[in-house]
């Protein structure tokens, strides 16, 4: 989501803060609710003596609404949103930026950060007034910048989504970001390099529902720990992580279904830095996780490192 919000858009923030604010006050924090369908929803739980560590802080201005991450264990690669989402930034483990690729092709709003197989997925599906008649997912080389667009369409009309999802079997999963609703678990039944230019259909496969917690964070008080804003896949399948702005949940997937995983049995939530406005999520190979957040018009923000991530989370397929 850029800085710039709607006045309409505003109003909506203002009723859910109002709203979610009564919610907290009857009723305690749960680390989270997730349900397929109608199914009933499930609690998950906070992970104990959880805690992120700075890793570094990036100096290139370029990254000062930093919405998409991504780690392969060598480089970390990072986005802008709208506005700044035309340039990918390559980066060092110390945020130093080692290059940058333009986006191949002109996107509306790059929102989230994704690799399959060796290849960047930028997910062009921001949409603050949910008025897009399409959303779509570049492909981009890592080392060249050559890529492609494919257009994806929501079967239930427009939606705004921050977190992309790309598993071992390159199938893509959309979770958007809704105020006072569960949010929505989009896929489609083949890998997003198989998809043709466009548009395909989504398809609607479940939703969670996060928080709310009392964690502190983003630009709208208890309200923000229930909109989803990134998301990432271990370097294996096993591990699905959702972020708000203050809280990270981490799914199990030992088969490597992430749909599975997000509409299954309750995760484990990490509350995360009190970030301005943090929207990227990313797992290295190894299986630490990092997080980042925009500047929203203050200094850049670190990127935090949360050690042995994976490990929270079992894994066994039993």
């Amino acid at each position: 989501m850029t800085r710039s919000i709607t006045r309409a858009r505003h109003r909506w923030l203002t009723i859910a803060v109002a709203v979610a604010g009564s919610v907290v006050l009857t009723t305690a924090p749960v680390a989270a609710q997730s349900s397929a369908g109608s199914a009933g929803s499930s609690s998950g739980s906070a992970a104990a003596d959880a805690e992120f560590d700075t890793l570094c802080t990036p100096t290139e201005s370029g990254l000062s609404e930093v919405s998409g991450l991504v780690s392969d264990g060598d480089r970390m690669f990072a986005i802008g949103d709208s506005g700044t989402d035309r340039t990918l930034w390559v980066l060092d483990d110390e945020c130093a930026v080692t290059g940058s690729l333009p986006v191949p092709v002109t996107p509306v709003d790059v929102e989230d950060l994704a690799m399959s197989g060796g290849t960047l997925w930028l997910a062009d599906t921001g949409d603050n007034n949910r008025a897009r008649t399409s959303i779509g997912l570049i492909s981009m080389d890592p080392d060249t910048g050559a890529g492609e667009h494919r257009s994806l369409v929501y079967p239930d009309g427009a939606h705004d989504a921050e977190a992309l999802l790309v598993g071992a079997d390159g199938r893509p999963v959309i979770v958007t970001k809704e105020i006072l609703l569960a949010a929505g678990v989009y896929t489609v039944d083949q890998s997003a390099a198989d998809l043709p230019e466009g548009p395909t259909t989504l398809r609607r496969a479940g939703q969670v529902r996060l928080g709310p917690t009392d964690t502190p964070g983003g630009p709208v008080p208890i309200a923000g720990s229930t909109l989803v804003t990134g998301g990432a896949v271990s370097a294996d399948g096993r591990v699905v992580a959702l972020r708000t702005y203050t809280d990270v949940y981490l799914f199990s997937a030992p088969d490597g279904d992430i749909v599975a995983a997000l509409t299954g049995s309750g995760p484990i939530r990490v509350p995360m830095p009190n970030q301005p406005q943090g929207e990227a999520i990313a797992f290295t190979p190894n299986g630490d996780l990092l997080s980042a957040s925009e500047a929203v018009d203050g200094p850049l923000q670190p990127v935090q490192i949360l050690r042995r991530a994976t490990a929270l989370v079992p894994t066994s397929a039993g």
